[in-house]
């Protein structure tokens, strides 16, 4: 062995006491980091953590943790750090109550947890009706819905649910999403029947065709639900994500059987206030025409968006409930109400429309 050359043994115990040093220097950081987070709620005059929650300058911290991540880690990891950090920061008095679709185990749950961090107070109810009053009762602070999918298009019932409730989107998050076939037996042969939520089958059609086409598929309230009755009856097997088989000690017999490899669903964050422009923001807009007959109406009364140079990114029509034939427009739109240039054009449609609510302005997704 060169003299030069390190012995291997002690290069070990000088890297692990280098990794003790960083823990060290890290910790204490956090600690630091922590104390100015309590300050701020002092400063501000603020108690309740919802109070001086700030989804604007979190998405600002969030965007500088990817310009300045160099690797090794990846982006993905480095956000999912932080988001943690500024989730425990937020909650030393309480933490921030957060309602979402349940039950345990859903993807709407890990949503939660993506945008909020696990030092929530996660709250699980059982339908898209009850995310909305817990959140308007003040049960919970916020709350979390699907919006839509990537392969299978909009969920209706949380877009109807603005026609009526006068909560504010805060929020969305973007999450891939990977389906997986798990049940309590070790081979597919002894499958007898799959539970799982429509969506999910939908996003899975393919593959089932292929590999499962003669076996029972029963629709049911949601994935969880599913994993529960795959973990309770011989034979039944589930539809899930990963969550799910750990909640309820399920084997994964096959992962990744979406047919789409990007196969991702976007969610709301919803709650009872409008927060200021984090600099990459997006505005969803609630409208209806004056006039609902005739050619171009929905073209002139969305015009302004064209004429400010406004990106409009998605659009769907529902049924007011006004009246038979009656349709209003759900539209998301690139930018925050409050930038000169979309406030000009959000008054030229308010002017023209009958119906016109300014839904919520919030940050884009990060990651």
């Amino acid at each position: 062995m060169s003299d030069e050359q390190e012995d291997p043994k002690a290069a070990l115990q000088r890297l692990r006491a280098r990794i003790d040093a960083i823990d060290a220097e890290i910790q204490a950081l956090i600690s630091e980091r922590a104390r100015c987070a309590q300050e701020i709620g002092t400063v501000k005059g603020l108690s309740k953590t919802a109070e001086f929650y700030s989804p604007e300058r979190e998405a600002q911290v969030l965007r500088g943790v990817v310009e300045r991540n160099k690797g090794p880690l990846r982006d993905e990891e480095m956000v999912r750090l932080f988001r943690e950090l500024m989730s425990a920061c937020l909650a030393q008095e309480e933490p921030l109550k957060v309602a979402y679709l349940g039950p345990e185990g859903t993807f709407t749950q890990t949503a939660v947890f993506k945008h909020f961090g696990h030092s929530v107070r996660a709250l699980s109810v059982p339908t898209i009706d009850e995310v909305f009053h817990e959140v308007e009762s003040g049960i919970a602070d916020f709350g979390v819905a699907p919006v839509e999918n990537s392969t299978e298009g909009t969920v209706n019932h949380t877009l109807d649910m603005f026609l009526t409730s006068p909560l504010k989107i805060c929020g969305e998050v973007e999450l891939r999403v990977h389906q997986h076939l798990m049940g309590k037996m070790k081979q597919i042969s002894s499958i007898k029947r799959i539970c799982s939520h429509s969506q999910s089958f939908a996003q899975c059609r393919g593959w089932l065709a292929q590999y499962l086409p003669d076996v029972e598929k029963i629709v049911v309230s949601s994935n969880a639900e599913a994993a529960r009755r795959a973990r309770d009856e011989e034979g039944t097997a589930a539809i899930a994500g990963e969550a799910a088989a750990e909640v309820y000690g399920l084997n994964v017999l096959f992962s990744n059987i979406e047919d789409e490899a990007d196969n991702t669903t976007r969610f709301l964050v919803i709650g009872r206030k409008t927060f200021p422009p984090s600099g990459e923001d997006k505005t969803s807009l609630l409208v209806s025409a004056r006039g609902t007959e005739g050619p171009g109406v929905l073209f002139h009364l969305l015009e302004p968006l064209a004429r400010n140079q406004i990106n409009m990114t998605r659009i769907e029509s529902r049924p007011s409930r006004r009246k038979k034939w009656d349709y209003v427009f759900f539209v998301d739109i690139d930018g925050h109400a409050e930038e000169p240039h979309v406030k000009k054009a959000l008054d030229e449609i308010r002017e023209q429309a009958s119906l016109f609510r300014v839904l919520g302005a919030y940050p884009k997704a990060v990651l």
